[in-house]
């Protein structure tokens, strides 16, 4: 329970370092250290960032327990590899994972599929009774090609008190203040979208899972900080310090821009697997430039 109850804040969506196609463990280490220095709140290890997708089973196994073994209880961990669009098999691999060392699971909404909110509402009812953690429920309609309507969220965060927060990705700050105006006590709305964080905070949002945090995990966990506590003038600094850099860290796709940010200040390789590719030149400069300004290079 205590573990639970600090699952708010500035979440972290770590990326998987590689290193000549192989996992960089080493490199791990370092990215983990770096957030918890950095004052993140909690971790999420394998969600989109971690490009999950494109490891094996083993090779997700064997990043989430190192995680576990590093962290050594320093912050939570969240397991963010719990989405499918097999609602039969997700639940199948809940009943039999080993979730010692894990607050919780991320769950995104299930992808191609396109199901109506009915059929969202009995996969992710299906996820809560069989977890044997709390559950995020992840609203991601870019990448899902589905959103998960306020209503439903709504109806789900009333139908079981398994489900924790939701990661609230939609870029629609109306859905998201909806959510929040009818949501019961013990559920958490969070921000899926960095730029997004601070107007949702200041509308009632309890925190965030980040992409910008692996890289610059003290100014924007100061962010956070600053505006749950209502010091919206300090927030915004920190706010303003990171802005121009959110939006090249998309430009060749997530993690390519946040893992050319963190080879830029010495945490990892920019490798990524294929479909995705490291950054451009182009890119990769635009970027070193922003970063530069800020001040945020070593």
């Amino acid at each position: 329970m205590k573990q639970q109850l600090q699952l708010s804040g500035t979440g972290v969506a770590l990326v998987t370092p590689f290193r000549n196609k192989a996992i960089d463990f080493p490199a791990l280490a370092r990215l983990i250290e770096h957030t918890i220095q950095g004052g993140v709140d909690f971790i999420v290890s394998l969600g989109t960032t971690g490009e999950a997708i494109t490891q094996s089973s083993e090779e997700c196994r064997e990043v989430l327990s190192f995680t576990v073994r590093e962290v050594n209880g320093r912050v939570p961990v969240v397991a963010g590899l719990f989405g499918s669009n097999y609602t039969e098999k997700l639940v199948n691999a809940l009943k039999t994972y080993d979730f010692e060392g894990i607050a919780a699971i991320m769950s995104s909404s299930p992808a191609y599929s396109k199901p109506s909110q009915e059929g969202i509402y009995q996969h992710y009812m299906a996820v809560a009774e069989a977890s044997p953690v709390p559950v995020i429920i992840y609203n991601v309609p870019g990448r899902t090609c589905s959103n998960i309507e306020a209503e439903t969220t709504l109806r789900l965060a009333h139908s079981s008190d398994r489900f924790l927060a939701v990661k609230e990705a939609s870029g629609d700050l109306a859905q998201a203040i909806s959510i929040l105006k009818d949501k019961p006590a013990h559920f958490q709305v969070w921000s899926g979208e960095d730029p997004l964080t601070l107007p949702m905070i200041a509308c009632g949002a309890t925190g965030v899972i980040s992409v910008i945090a692996n890289a610059f995990p003290q100014p924007f966990s100061s962010m956070v900080r600053h505006a749950r506590a209502g010091e919206l003038q300090a927030a915004r600094k920190w706010n303003d310090l990171l802005h121009d850099i959110h939006p090249y860290l998309y430009v060749d796709g997530n993690p390519s821009g946040i893992k050319g940010a963190l080879e830029m200040i010495g945490i990892c390789s920019k490798e990524t697997r294929i479909p995705l590719v490291p950054l451009t030149d182009q890119t990769y400069q635009q970027l070193h430039r922003v970063i530069e300004k800020a001040g945020l290079l070593p």
